[in-house]
């Protein structure tokens, strides 16, 4: 990994979320495996909707702070207010119940199957490195923050 003034993830987050959501889907169509009964679509939109409110908020957060929410720009504060106190990744959490909730609304397991696999890469391509790189950028303010509040919850 180079030392850029960047976390170097080895792909935008919901980029990530995306595709491997795009292949359940695509499993879907060769081989069908429903997920839920026929009424129960509104649950999956209510937690998309969780999903999207959080990332939303993780996200404003960050602008005020004046910080990028992209990966690939140097991040300028450390940003422990709002969802961050509670979540080093709020707005992982959020694409993961954005990413459920979808799968609940098109109805199929698939992608419920493919999780564990996104979140390892998730973990290892993505969050591991913007720990790596918080930790040089930051240093012990971000030891401390690391400390003190929980990677997921």
């Amino acid at each position: 990994m180079s030392h850029a003034d960047h976390a170097g993830v080895v792909a935008p987050p919901p980029l990530i979320y995306a595709a491997v959501f795009a292949l359940g889907y695509a499993l879907d169509r060769s081989y069908p495996v429903s997920l839920r009964p026929d009424a129960s679509g509104w649950l999956g939109w209510a937690i998309f909707a969780a999903g999207l409110g959080v990332l939303a908020l993780g996200g404003a957060y960050l602008n005020r702070a004046g910080t990028p929410v992209n990966p690939y720009r140097p991040s300028t504060t450390l940003v422990t207010a709002g969802p961050y106190r509670y979540s080093r990744n709020p707005m992982y959490i959020a694409l993961t119940l954005a990413y459920l909730g979808a799968a609940v609304v098109v109805n199929t397991v698939w992608p419920v199957m493919l999780l564990p696999g996104l979140l390892l890469v998730m973990q290892w391509g993505v969050i591991s490195r913007e720990e790596r790189y918080l930790e040089r950028r930051f240093g012990d303010e971000y030891r401390r923050y690391q400390a003190r509040v929980r990677r997921w919850l």
